[in-house]
């Protein structure tokens, strides 16, 4: 993007097939794909295929829909996506991930649908601001981002919650609120442009967490792989 600053540091030139990896805010995607791998290797078993297609649910739900419906309300991103490409999007892909988690809740057990429900609703109020916003905070983006697809991604595999489980959902809260806080700051100072080294060491330690995350969820997978 010439002349002007980019709305995130991954954002990549807009147009044609860059818009669509653009919209997947791909470290932050899989930042938060992590809390899923998290969740289900602390499990008592681990159930790789329910890993798996949890994983898929929360990559289409999150990674997919929930960005196209946070780039149809404001153009964050500033892509050249057309709007009804975006309605489909998020229409196709949440749809598709709530497909998913009925599908293993009915090979597993039936409160996972308690899960579905939540997700499919809190995906459309927070990205579309309904409610006035409501459910637009960063308390809310902590829960849903962070303490949620651990919780769920947990939940598939032992079919229960323990106390493990809520404790990692503490730190999968946490580390979204402090994501939440460092890039809002950055974005603030993207857009004002008025100094942009001013946003720098935040967005260093929005790279660094990003990386750190899926590290640690990989060094927990591979602990259960033997």
């Amino acid at each position: 993007m010439t002349g002007e600053a980019r709305p995130a540091f991954y954002a990549l030139r807009p147009g044609a097939w860059r818009d669509y990896v653009t919209l997947l805010h791909p470290p932050y995607t899989l930042w938060h794909l992590s809390y899923v791998a998290i969740g289900a290797s602390l499990a008592p078993h681990l159930s790789w295929e329910r890993l798996g297609w949890t994983a898929l649910a929360f990559f289409l739900a999150m990674g997919i829909g929930a960005h196209a419906l946070d780039e149809l309300n404001g153009r964050p991103l500033r892509t050249r996506i057309p709007s009804p490409v975006l309605v489909a999007l998020a229409t196709a892909s949440i749809a598709s991930a709530c497909a998913i988690g009925v599908a293993v809740a009915a090979d597993s057990t039936w409160w996972l649908l308690a899960f579905v429900a939540f997700g499919a609703a809190i995906v459309v109020a927070y990205n579309l601001e309904l409610l006035d916003g409501f459910f637009h905070t960063d308390m809310w983006f902590a829960l849903s981002w962070g303490a949620f697809p651990l919780l769920t991604a947990y939940f598939a595999s032992a079919e229960r919650l323990r106390a493990e489980a809520v404790a990692a959902a503490g730190f999968a809260f946490l580390a979204s609120l402090a994501q939440r806080t460092l890039s809002t700051e950055v974005r603030f100072a993207r857009r004002a442009a008025a100094d942009p080294g001013s946003a720098r060491p935040a967005e260093t330690a929005l790279k660094l967490l990003a990386a750190a995350l899926p590290l640690l969820a990989g060094a927990l997978l591979l602990s259960r792989s033997g």
